[in-house]
């Protein structure tokens, strides 16, 4: 697997620091209660109004600190700096967890969004520097809120989302367990972990081969896999992962995606498919005994996935580069691996 060198930070971080400025085009996931909602993408959300989307912004947000903790010294350190403290401050915080307040939104970003916000909130909480600690304190009030929509939401949740794309479950369980255990919170992590059992505890013979749909760019399969690596001991997990992928796969069980339009926002999933598959299959083989015959295989399987990923990211095409350099940060950096 490839890791991130310099000329990777400089490039995710240029293509990023511009997104998460560009306030159009914009898909505005947005509840109106009337005329007086009716606003600017800026004014609904002035800290995470760029990047085409809200959750495209805040992991855009943290894929900026993630660079900033892992490579201090990286050119645009600076202005990296200086843009997260233009864009978190009281007072646009302060509107965005207003924008919660409001009648109706109960649902608002849940749970993809949410679940982003708060793996952001847990880099800041894990590097610990005196600025990092400064913005999760200005955060701190944002942050509470996606826990309480967590701790609202999951015990009403009967059935997990199964999807390939935003609302999946699966993944945004990861990402919350992950924040969870970092800041530990033992009760929310016992709420996702009891939530995680009682979804996919029982689950058999996953269809891997039905995968991907047309716009996916998480694998329901793998992402369910991924999760319960976290919540099973590694020996009940060894045996879990028997029955939910029972045949052992070979060099051919699962082949990079092709976007055939990687300038289409919907085909573009598929790039970001080849990476999230990546650290998927990675974080599942590590999770494995050193001698399981199914672990080469999945490493393998993730070192395709990563090239292929990789290389769909083009610059100049917002479809993808307003979002795929997280992915591929989260990725090359071992955001969902080393910490668990």
């Amino acid at each position: 697997m490839p890791g991130l060198d310099e000329r990777m930070v400089t490039r995710y971080a240029h293509m990023v620091m511009q997104n998460v400025v560009r306030e159009y085009p914009n898909h505005i996931m947005h509840m109106l209660n009337g005329d007086a909602d009716v606003l600017t993408p800026r004014q609904l959300h002035p800290v995470f109004y760029g990047c085409y989307d809200w959750h495209s912004s805040v992991h855009s947000h943290w894929l900026l600190v993630r660079l900033l903790r892992l490579f201090p010294q990286a050119m645009l350190a600076s202005d990296i700096h200086r843009m997260l403290n233009s864009q978190l401050t009281v007072e646009k915080l302060a509107v965005e967890c207003a924008y919660f307040a409001q009648p109706n939104r109960a649902t608002f970003e849940r749970p993809y969004g949410l679940a982003w916000l708060l793996q952001f909130s847990a880099e800041l909480y894990e590097w610990q520097s005196a600025e990092a600690m400064h913005w999760h304190a200005l955060l701190a009030p944002l942050e509470k809120i996606a826990k309480l929509r967590f701790a609202e939401w999951l015990p009403k949740l009967v059935h997990p989302v199964r999807s390939g794309e935003h609302a999946q479950t699966a993944f945004a369980l990861c990402l919350t367990h992950d924040y969870a255990r970092i800041i530990g919170d033992t009760q929310l992590m016992s709420l996702v972990e009891t939530c995680s059992r009682d979804f996919y505890l029982q689950d058999v013979n996953a269809p891997i081969s039905y995968e991907p749909s047309g716009h996916d760019f998480l694998s329901p399969a793998l992402a369910e896999a991924d999760l319960m690596r976290r919540v099973l001991s590694h020996k009940d997990y060894t045996g879990w992962l028997k029955t939910f992928m029972p045949r052992t796969p070979d060099t051919k069980w699962l082949r990079p995606v092709v976007s055939k339009d990687p300038a289409d926002g919907k085909l573009a999933h598929l790039d970001g498919l080849n990476l999230s598959r990546a650290w998927m299959c990675e974080g599942i083989a590590y999770a494995l005994p050193a001698n399981d015959s199914r672990r080469d295989v999945l490493l393998v399987t993730a070192a395709a996935h990563a090239q292929a990923g990789l290389a769909g990211i083009h610059d100049e095409l917002y479809a993808g580069s307003h979002w795929l350099p997280s992915f591929a940060v989260y990725l090359l950096t071992r955001r969902g691996i080393d910490n668990v």
